[in-house]
């Protein structure tokens, strides 16, 4: 039984050391879709999805909690975050990059990295932090959209940008 043990740990260490994955390079990515339109159908609505169960909206009939209630509103905001993560990373892909491309790369990083840290606030489902992130997903919004001017986006019907970010 202890040879067996052995045998098992050296065969796991050996096919550790095998060659690294092999990356892909050259892929056929798709980048038609204008880089307007890929904001418009993509990154706002994700946003908005995400920044939808978060905060509060202040009327005159009184304050209302916008964080989710029910397993449905949850997934709608967890997949509002994991979808900004996901365009984020497609802003990236030669055809949408714009110069200078180390600004362009380091926003869309940052957006990226904050929605992937809304997601995982999402899903622990920790409201005071999903405020706060989402406080800083439309800072790294605003601060690409300060450089690289991008056209004023439509609002979604029925759900706000955050106070303060002039949308």
């Amino acid at each position: 039984m202890r040879f067996a043990c052995i045998m098992i740990t050296v065969a796991s260490a050996l096919a550790s050391c095998g060659p690294e994955p092999k990356q892909l390079t050259n892929a056929p990515f798709n980048t038609n879709i204008p880089l307007d339109e890929v904001m418009a159908h993509v990154m706002d609505p994700a946003a908005y999805a995400f920044w939808g169960g978060t905060g509060t909206s202040y009327t005159v009939d009184g304050d209302t909690d916008l964080s989710p209630k029910t397993e449905a509103e949850w997934k709608r905001v967890e997949d509002g975050a994991a979808m900004v993560v996901l365009g984020a990373n497609s802003l990236m892909l030669p055809g949408y990059a714009r110069e200078p491309m180390a600004d362009w790369d380091r926003y869309a990083s940052k957006v990226a990295e904050v929605a992937e840290r809304a997601k995982a606030a999402v899903e622990r489902k920790d409201t005071t932090a999903m405020r706060t992130i989402g406080d800083e997903l439309d800072a790294a919004c605003e601060a690409c959209h300060t450089q690289f001017s991008p056209s004023p986006a439509k609002e979604e019907p029925g759900v706000s940008a955050p106070a303060g970010t002039g949308k």
